[in-house]
């Protein structure tokens, strides 16, 4: 458990890496892959040349995050134990739900009705993605507590951010009006939307990353003193 607490962040940020160049280096391999018009979980579909690579490299992702779960209470759970849990949780659906359940419980998009597998991919898949979309705004209630105001703004401001383009992308998803432009580009607006989920997460791991590495590097003057 000490390991995951010091190398948790670290985990963290190789998760949030890990998962968000999954379709880009993928795409590589998939030559009939639109980025600008098809959904990530394309990847995943029974009919997919990476399929097998996609489903592990999710488990892989999942995994990553994790291992991080133990570092996030550690920081925040003398601020408020209640929010450090949330915020942990955040992080542990998002792993679990939505990249672990992708690659243990895949779906076939051409099937009519939803089997044992749908219904724990798509269930895991929306608790998951409500973890990963709240992650900052458990940030923004933890910095306050601790009265970092330009924390609390950073993290308030990218989750108003997110619900902005999450909003655009969930307006890409409705028949009657995804033909207008922009919202044509589905795959596009989903991308778009992701990188402000990301970001956050990546912003924080590696401020967390760069704490360790000043304490560390206090530490060790104070024993060559």
């Amino acid at each position: 458990m000490n390991v995951l607490k010091k190398y948790g962040y670290y985990f963290l940020l190789l998760g949030a890496i890990s998962d968000f160049l999954t379709p880009y280096i993928l795409g590589i391999f998939y030559p009939k892959m639109n980025q600008m018009t098809m959904v990530i979980s394309v990847f995943g579909d029974v009919d997919s040349p990476v399929r097998q690579a996609f489903l592990i490299w999710s488990v892989v992702s999942g995994l990553l995050f994790v291992l991080a779960i133990p570092a996030l209470y550690q920081t925040f759970s003398t601020t408020s134990q209640k929010l450090a849990t949330l915020l942990a949780l955040a992080i542990g659906f998002y792993g679990v739900g939505d990249c672990i359940f992708t690659g243990l419980f895949s779906i076939n998009t051409e099937q009519a009705n939803w089997n044992l597998s749908t219904w724990i991919h798509n269930i895991g898949s929306g608790l998951g993605y409500a973890g990963f979309f709240l992650f900052p705004l458990f940030l923004y209630f933890l910095y306050q507590k601790q009265e970092k105001a330009t924390y609390s703004r950073l993290y308030l401001i990218l989750f108003l951010i997110s619900i902005f383009f999450a909003g655009i992308y969930g307006l890409a998803r409705i028949p009657a009006i995804n033909q207008l432009p922009v919202l044509n580009q589905l795959g596009f607006c989903q991308r778009v939307s992701f990188i402000f989920n990301y970001l956050p997460i990546m912003i924080f791991a590696v401020d967390q990353i760069k704490n360790l590495e000043k304490v560390k590097s206090s530490n060790r003057k104070n024993f060559r003193s």
